[in-house]
């Protein structure tokens, strides 16, 4: 039994060996930059403007609504080939304009910036090829800013703190050793679908 369990032990180790010599080890910094879809504050945004015209009767119409993002911007440090840690940076925006019956009455922005500490875990990290997970919780600055031009209204602008987060179930990165494209799915601030590219050094 004794030597069953040494003979095991001597074939993980080689296993283990011979995926770190074809594994990409060298790399310990990590900079990427991303875009996604349907994150939290897209969610915030749409609430918002429920809000506002729920409070206001049913006077307020928002129309011609752009947003932007999210833009993601992230670092990892790799402590290992395994976990890298570093945070995730988050810009998004949306402008629209007010009416008030038929009538233009201003327009309105709501910006996004969220700021999370982060860790990424490889769950398989070839020198072209990669599988990952990832988890960020943080804050987000929502700043609301309402601009009329009609009426006796007082312009509106303020900031909200609140807790954010992204989770990213699976993450796939493909390309050369230092340059990478990546996709990933999941669910928060960086969006449920997520595409970017990736420098490592």
């Amino acid at each position: 039994m004794k030597k069953i369990m040494m003979m095991a032990a001597v074939a993980m180790m080689t296993a283990m060996s011979v995926q770190a010599q074809e594994g990409y080890d060298d790399t310990k910094h990590e900079i990427g930059i991303s875009y996604g879809g349907m994150s939290n504050s897209t969610w915030m945004s749409i609430g918002d403007a429920l809000g506002t015209y729920l409070i206001s009767v049913g006077t307020v119409r928002y129309e011609d609504g752009k947003f932007v993002g999210p833009i993601g911007l992230e670092y990892f440090y790799h402590v290992s080939p395994v976990v890298g840690v570093g945070a995730v940076g988050v810009y998004a925006q949306e402008t629209k304009d007010m009416f008030i019956g038929n009538e233009s009455y201003g327009d309105a922005k709501n910006t996004y910036i969220s700021v999370m500490p982060a860790a990424k875990f490889n769950w398989l990290r070839k020198k072209y090829f990669g599988l990952y997970s990832k988890a960020a919780v943080g804050v987000i600055f929502a700043t609301k800013k309402e601009n009329y031009t009609k009426g006796n209204s007082e312009n509106i602008s303020k900031t909200n703190v609140d807790f954010n987060w992204q989770a990213s179930i699976l993450g796939i990165e493909a390309g050369s050793p230092n340059v990478r494209g990546f996709v990933e799915l999941g669910v928060g601030e960086q969006g449920i679908g997520v595409a970017g590219l990736r420098c490592k050094f």
